[in-house]
């Protein structure tokens, strides 16, 4: 199943996709909720959801204005140093535990919203990345059994700025400027991909330009090996969000650095996922939070 969370005239909802078009299943029955913890919660199983969305009517997916898949997700947690070329090209040794940082909400934004290079700083960068929302929680889950607690994959542009990325050990002012970190507009459900989301083409692009073009095989941490690590300290919950780490090509090892620049509207896609199309916004451009029409 795929699912997107967006608003169709000023109403949040969750919609089941197919195709060019989606069912507002938050309007059937509103106990879904009006985001994917809530439909997570309502335990529907797939034949449930189903034939729910056979007695609803179809919009065109092009006329919902995407929302975060998770409005208030109690983690994201990132994982970083996940592709090995990506730690060449940055410098650092091959870990041998997950290099894992803490997103806050703030840091987040809908596919389609801009993505804000902050005043202080010119060195916004992208990265291309899959991420895992959380179905089941738990602690201390095996990683055998780590794959039965994902809902569902979907993209993650994690926008980082570099220069304060860098100014200590701990990445979390890097990767924490508002609005820097794009998610969605999909989720696709574990039995539409490979397991782990394994082998998927992952690129990002700004135009006919290919920034970063790999597969997700290259991961180092497996999707089950990384929800089994981050369980052995910290409870999952669902709706909890885990970003799989960026393949290699990122601005900062370019020659000269590439940083995303005003005006420019770059893209993440994953192979049996989609796109996260997001606009470039300079923060002086910026009205009350809004772009400045």
């Amino acid at each position: 199943m795929r699912f997107t969370v967006g608003t169709v005239a000023d109403d949040t909802a969750v919609f089941l996709v197919a195709g060019e078009t989606a069912v507002n299943l938050t309007a059937l029955d509103p106990a879904i909720g009006t985001d994917l913890k809530g439909l997570i919660k309502a335990g529907r199983t797939r034949a449930e959801i189903e034939a729910l969305a056979g007695s609803g009517a179809a919009v065109p997916v092009s006329t919902i204005v995407p929302a975060l898949p998770v409005a208030a997700p109690g983690l994201t947690i990132c994982l970083g140093l996940n592709y090995v070329d990506h730690i060449k090209e940055g410098g650092y040794d091959i870990p041998e535990y997950p290099t894992f940082f803490i997103r806050g909400p703030n840091s987040l934004t809908p596919a389609g919203a801009p993505m804000v290079r902050p005043e202080c700083s010119e060195q916004l960068d992208y990265e291309a990345e899959l991420m895992v929302i959380i179905g089941k929680g738990g602690k201390h889950i095996d990683e055998s059994d780590a794959l039965a607690h994902v809902f569902g994959y979907t993209l993650f542009n994690d926008g980082s700025v570099r220069d304060y990325q860098r100014k200590t050990h701990q990445w979390t002012a890097g990767k924490n400027f508002d609005a820097t970190g794009a998610i969605g507009p999909v989720v696709v459900t574990p039995d539409e991909l490979p397991a782990g989301g394994a082998g998927l083409k992952i690129e990002s692009r700004i135009g006919d330009e290919i920034l970063q073009s790999a597969t997700t095989s290259d991961m180092l941490w497996s999707v089950a090996r990384t929800i089994a690590a981050i369980s052995e300290f910290a409870t999952l919950n669902p709706g909890d969000q885990v970003a799989m780490g960026t393949p290699p090509g990122v601005g900062h090892a370019k020659t000269p650095p590439r940083w995303l620049s005003p005006g420019e509207v770059v893209e993440v896609e994953i192979e049996g996922i989609g796109i996260c199309a997001n606009p470039v916004v300079a923060e002086a451009e910026l009205i009350g939070g809004k772009a400045a029409e």
